[in-house]
Parts: C-alpha cells; sequence; structure tokens
C-alpha cells in the first residue's frame, strides 16, 4: 500500500479551499497528538463496485492529509465512515446492520465521529430512515461533493450537531484530490462520471448523475503522475466507457483517448470497464487490437439472453446484435479473455427468455461471470413493473446457470495448463503464506511460490494445475 498520499495539489478554486480546511484540522490533530500523545485513526467500509472503491481512495488521502491513520477495526477508530451502495438490497441491509451495533458502539466511546456516504445516500427514503432510526449518525453526503468531505467534518467538529449535505445533481469535477492507494503498482482512473444509459432495473443515473467526461489531459496526466509513482497497471472506469467524450467541447472517443494513454512511457497494462455493449464501436476493437499495453481481457456485460427482456431493460441491443459483437471481437483478437454480468429473475422473465440466457452462455464460451438475482431497486420502473418473478423460480434458475457456467469456466482454465504466462504480482495469498497471487494479461488469477520482494513485479510463471476460478504455478 502507498504510505503517503499523493500531494493535493488541487485546480480549481472550491478544491483549494478544501486544502486550506484539511490544513487546519492537520494542525489542530498535530496539536493535540503532541499535547496528549494520542495518535487518531479512520475506518473506511466501502460497498459496491470499483468506483466506490476508487472514491474510497480519494476518501482515505484526505483523511490521512488530516493526521488520521487507517486501522482495519473499526471500533478502535476516531472517525468511521460507510462508502455505500444501493445497486443490490444485500449490501443496503448490511450498511443498516452495521449502523446498527454502531448505535451502542457511540454510547461507549462518545467522541468517536460516524459518517456514511455514496450512493445509498442519493435516496430520498434511506436519507429518511437515517434521518429517524440512527440519530447517531454525525455527517452525511452522497456522491456529487466527495471533495467536501473536509468542510463537512470541520463543520462538525465546530457544531457537534449533525451534518447532512446532499445534492441532487453533480455541479463541478474537482481534480487532483489526495488518494491513498492500495497498490503500489496499480491503480483505477476515473474517466467519466455518471450514465445516461437508465437501464430500467439500475439505480445509477439518479445517484450518480447524467455523463461527464474528464478532460483528456487532465487522465493522461494523471496516470503520467502514477506511472512516475510506481505505477504499472491502470484500469481505466466509467459506468460506460465506450461513451466516454460526448460530453467534451472538444470530442474525443474512447479509442482515441486509449491510444493516446499507450503511448505514456513506463505504463505496462491498460484495463478498463464497463464496456456497454450497444456502443461498442469497431473503432475500439481496431484499437485494443493494436495498442500493446491494452490487456487481452474484456468485460461485455450483456444481462439476459431474451431479446424480448433487453428490451423491457433498455438494454438497446437484441441478442442476436450481441452475439454478433462477441462473435467479432473474438475474431479480431483471437484467445481475448471474455467475461459478463447477468441478471436471472428480471420482471417477465419466462423459462424460454432464460434458455435464450443460457444459449449465449454456451455460444460464447465466457472466461468469467458475474452473476446476479434480480433485485428491486425502489425508485426503477423495472420495480414497478408486472410479473415479478417469483423467489423459488429465480432461485431455480440463478442454480441452473452456475451448473452452466462453471464447466465451461473450467475447461478455459484447464487449457492453461503447461503454458508459461507472464504475471503482475499482487499480494501474498490469503490460503497460504508461502504463496503470492497475480494476474495474466487476460486476466486469469495465479498463485505461486515465491518470495514477497516479488509484489509488484512482472514475472514469468509455468502453470501446473488448474481450479475452476484460479490457475497454480511455478516460478520460471
Amino acid at each position: 500500500m502507498s504510505k503517503r498520499p499523493t500531494p493535493c495539489i488541487m485546480t480549481t478554486e472550491e478544491a483549494m479551499r478544501q486544502e486550506e480546511i484539511i490544513k487546519q484540522i492537520r494542525m489542530k490533530n498535530d496539536a493535540e497528538k503532541s499535547r496528549d500523545a494520542k495518535q487518531k485513526y479512520y475506518h473506511i467500509s466501502t460497498f459496491g463496485c470499483q468506483m466506490n472503491a476508487h472514491d474510497s481512495e480519494k476518501l482515505e488521502g484526505m483523511l490521512e492529509q488530516m493526521g488520521y491513520e487507517k486501522i482495519e477495526k473499526e471500533t478502535d477508530a476516531d472517525f468511521i465512515l460507510y462508502n455505500t451502495c444501493c445497486v443490490r438490497e444485500n449490501a443496503e441491509q448490511k450498511v443498516y446492520g452495521k449502523l446498527g451495533f454502531l448505535k451502542h458502539h457511540k454510547q461507549t466511546k462518545k467522541d468517536v465521529v460516524i459518517a456514511i456516504c455514496g450512493c445509498m445516500m442519493q435516496q430520498e427514503s434511506v436519507l429518511n430512515a437515517i434521518r429517524k432510526k440512527y440519530r447517531h449518525v454525525d455527517i452525511i453526503f452522497g456522491t456529487f461533493n466527495l471533495y467536501k468531505m473536509p468542510e463537512l467534518f470541520q463543520t462538525y467538529l465546530e457544531t457537534k450537531e449533525t451534518v447532512i449535505d446532499i445534492w441532487k445533481e453533480h455541479k463541478e469535477i474537482v481534480e487532483d484530490l489526495p488518494s491513498v492507494r492500495k497498490y503500489k503498482f496499480k491503480a483505477s482512473v476515473n474517466i467519466m462520471y455518471g450514465c445516461n444509459n437508465f437501464c430500467t432495473y439500475c439505480i445509477v443515473p439518479y445517484v450518480r448523475g447524467r455523463e461527464r467526461s474528464r478532460e483528456p489531459q487532465d487522465i493522461i496526466n494523471e496516470i503520467r503522475d502514477l506511472v512516475a509513482d510506481g505505477v504499472k497497471e491502470i484500469m481505466l472506469l466509467g459506468q460506460n466507457v465506450n461513451s466516454y467524450g460526448k460530453t467534451l467541447n472538444k470530442k474525443m472517443t474512447f479509442a482515441q483517448l486509449i491510444r493516446k494513454i499507450n503511448e505514456i512511457e513506463g505504463l505496462r497494462r491498460i484495463r478498463f470497464m464497463t464496456s456497454h455493449p450497444k456502443d461498442l464501436s469497431d473503432e475500439l476493437i481496431e484499437a485494443m487490437k493494436e495498442c500493446d499495453k491494452v490487456c487481452n481481457s474484456l468485460h461485455l456485460p450483456f444481462q439476459a439472453g431474451s431479446s424480448q427482456i433487453l428490451k423491457k431493460m433498455n438494454r438497446r441491443y437484441s441478442k442476436e446484435q450481441y452475439l454478433n459483437l462477441a462473435k467479432k471481437i473474438q475474431e479480431a483478437i483471437p484467445g481475448i479473455s471474455l467475461t459478463t454480468d447477468i441478471i436471472v429473475g428480471f420482471p417477465g422473465e419466462t423459462e424460454e427468455d432464460f434458455l435464450d440466457t443460457l444459449d449465449i452462455v454456451q455460444k460464447i464460451g465466457f472466461n468469467g461471470a458475474y452473476t446476479f438475482l434480480y433485485s428491486k431497486r425502489t425508485g426503477t420502473p423495472a420495480a414497478t413493473m408486472d410479473e415479478q418473478v417469483p423467489d423459488e423460480i429465480a432461485q431455480e434458475r440463478f442454480n441452473a446457470l452456475q451448473k452452466a457456467l462453471k464447466p465451461i469456466i473450467a475447461e478455459k482454465t484447464q487449457s492453461m495448463i503447461g503454458k508459461m504466462v507472464e504475471i503482475l504480482v499482487e499480494e501474498p495469498s490469503k490460503s497460504d503464506k508461502n504463496f503470492l497471487t497475480g494476474r495474466t494479461n487476460d486476466g486469469y488469477l495465479v498463485h505461486f511460490e515465491g518470495d514477497r520482494t516479488l509484489i509488484g513485479e512482472f514475472v514469468k510463471v509455468a502453470i501446473i494445475y488448474a481450479k475452476t476460478f484460479y490457475l497454480v504455478g511455478k516460478l520460471d
């Protein structure tokens, strides 16, 4: 993990104001530490997608510049923050469970500051529930004003009254927020925010706002700084990266941005997600094929196999169009690793519709898939649709999907036995302290015996064994 937050060199008047507040809080904390010899700690729990994880890195950066140190056990922290997700109901329930626990914790540790932010806070019903049932929460903010956290924190410290700051829409993009990365050698970079697709099951456009693309030079500068700081692999993030550039005054396509990033000296790998099938262009396929740093993998969610269900989802492509696109990509880039997202039990889904989903799984041969039971989200069109699929039927189909996927994925991993691959070593194995873990260019997870000094390095590994979802190798 990067030991120090990235220097806080902010570019807007608003951001400079937050930087000044960070300095004020730091001076206060340093004075208290000098007087009491007591370090202050923070704990952040992150729920949901990689976008949320990247937001949490920025929040960590700001907190560390304020003089707080990270601690794993939340009950030992002086500042506790939950960065929430509302895409799935179970993520929301986990947050409510944690908040319930903290109510009792705050009775014994009265000085602890509890904050909650992220997508859940953009929903009026959630905000009302927290105001009513969880009054021990001190600071509440949403997705559009992440960079204001220092100001909100300072306001609470001065008033000791609950601070709520929820914006209904995005106002400005603030560049160069401090950040504490989980890995020294790889990082995520937002290229855009929000979404204009309005899939009928998805709450994201309502809680993350409309699409806003970052200026290409800001993205390039950020990646160059990351590479100078030791980053070898970047993940470009957006709700739909294929839409990149449409809001810029000087238009630029995602494919053109990829080509510019590919030219950055010292960068070894480029990944990106998520790519929407409706506007994945031939231009992008060509850029992926020609740019040597772009990894040989693509996450391409199809969500449902039935054209009828896809129309109800407002996905704006048919089963046939998805199949043709996937085949085109596989032919243009032989051996590419395709992964996907699949939803089971969408309203109105019949057994025939579900068989269309299984048909796509069989015809494409995915290397991996994130599979979900449909989760009703209040505020989305799908939540009020007729013909909600009974839970027991949806679960049966979900189990059948897992059964269909497993041998396909296993065959892919089995085909890697005997091959020599290059992996970026990421961390020690969680199950065996003598093993390390890393990923290949095409996304395979590989475990091998090795010394921890290899973490962050590219190494060659011979694959000697394969399980369904990972490989075991031997250092060359």
